[in-house]
Parts: C-alpha cells; sequence; structure tokens
C-alpha cells in the first residue's frame, strides 16, 4: 500500500488514476491546483506524489522545486502532455524521480510508483509496503487494508521478510532463520487465510521457498 497525492487539475484523469489506485490497494488523495497541493504536502505524509507540469496556482515545477528544498523524503513523477527533452531534463534536475508523458498506461505509472520506491531512497525506516499489507518496521505494527494485524513476533518476522521481497521467492533456509521446519509450516499456514481476505497469497514454490503474491480478491487461495 502506497500513500499517494494526485496533483491533476483534469478531473477526468485524476478520477481514473485514484480510483485505480484506490483498487490497487493504495491510499489516494486528490488536489486540483499547485497551491492547494504545497499546502497538502506541507501538513500531510505521502510516499509519491503525481504532479502535472501544467497547474493553475503552482506549476508542477515549482512544487518539485519547493519539495526538494524542504528536503522531504517523497518520491515525485511528473505527468504531462509535454514530451520534449528539455522539458524532461528540466523536470529531473529539479529533482522530479520519473517524468511520464500522457497519455499513459495505468499499470505502467504504477510500475513506475514502485521502481523509484524500489530504489530505496525515500522508504523510511518504519514502513514497508506490499498491496494492502502496511508493516511499520520501527514497532512492529502491522496492518491490512487499514484494519490493524496482530502478529506473534516470529509471524511478524516471517512476513516481513516474505513483504519486502517484493513478489520474488524466499528460499526456505532464510525463513528457517525465524523457526525450525515444522514451526515454519504452523505460521504459514496461520497466515494464509488472514492474508486471503485482502488478496495476498504466501504461495509454496516446491523445492525452493515460499512467495507472497497479489491475486483477485475473489480467487485467492493458498
Amino acid at each position: 500500500m502506497m500513500r499517494v497525492l494526485v496533483v491533476e487539475d483534469d478531473v477526468e484523469l485524476a478520477e481514473g488514476i485514484s480510483l485505480w489506485l484506490r483498487g490497487e490497494g493504495d491510499r489516494v488523495e486528490v488536489v486540483g491546483d499547485g497551491a492547494a497541493a504545497a499546502e497538502r504536502l506541507v501538513h500531510q505524509r505521502f510516499d509519491v506524489a503525481l504532479i502535472d507540469v501544467g497547474l493553475p496556482g503552482q506549476s508542477g515545477y515549482e512544487l518539485v522545486r519547493g519539495i526538494r528544498s524542504r528536503r522531504q523524503n517523497l518520491a515525485v513523477i511528473l505527468i504531462t502532455a509535454r514530451d520534449a527533452l528539455s522539458d524532461r531534463i528540466y523536470g529531473l534536475e529539479l529533482g522530479a524521480d520519473d517524468y511520464l508523458a500522457k497519455p499513459f498506461e495505468l499499470p505502467e505509472l504504477r510500475a513506475r510508483m514502485r521502481a523509484v520506491l524500489r530504489r530505496g531512497d525515500h522508504l523510511s525506516e518504519e514502513d514497508l509496503h506490499f498491496g494492502p499489507l502496511w508493516l511499520q518496521v520501527h514497532d512492529y505494527q502491522a496492518s491490512l487494508d487499514g484494519v490493524a494485524l496482530t502478529l506473534t513476533p516470529r509471524e511478524w518476522t516471517l512476513l516481513r521478510t516474505l513483504a519486502a521481497a517484493d513478489g520474488r521467492t524466499v528460499a526456505k533456509e532464510r525463513l528457517l532463520a525465524a523457526a525450525s521446519s515444522n514451526a515454519l509450516e504452523v505460521y504459514i499456514s496461520r497466515l494464509r487465510p488472514r492474508l486471503a481476505t485482502a488478496g495476498l497469497v504466501i504461495r509454496s514454490i516446491r523445492g525452493f521457498g515460499y512467495r507472497l503474491e497479489r491475486q483477485p480478491r475473489d480467487t485467492a487461495a493458498p
């Protein structure tokens, strides 16, 4: 789950982006002008800001300049109809992490969001996200679809290791560091039904280990 601010004055496009990202499990807020976005960014915390360049009140470029001058730990993707090389270079030099020209496909937008976060520069020590799952590393808290998830210390450690792999298979030997072989199967079996309600599946990869996957919620199965 990512906390996303969409700054876009095209109401139809902003609504389409926000609805799709919410369907993917993200928390999304939308503002339509640069001045309102600047105010929101000062008082609220987000993981990613999707910023249109041509905004009323304050341009997207000005917003990026302000974000970087405040040294905010925030990933920024500029979205715009301007596709000239000089525009892209200018936005990136101001501090944007990526630049996406309109029109674009929504799956590509979210893939780029995940890519800039995976670089590590914008992830806080407290947060680890995987779809609707949110783990706070500093105080060992967890939530699923925004609802607190109660875990034992070993369940939390296993889930953190799987989520941090970001869809890749984790070797069983690595997971055994948190539990014995028999206990590992017990913990996995306990976690599976709780995660399945949010479309998350712990998949067994025979001979290798386990992988945390996202599935449509009406078909999720262990």
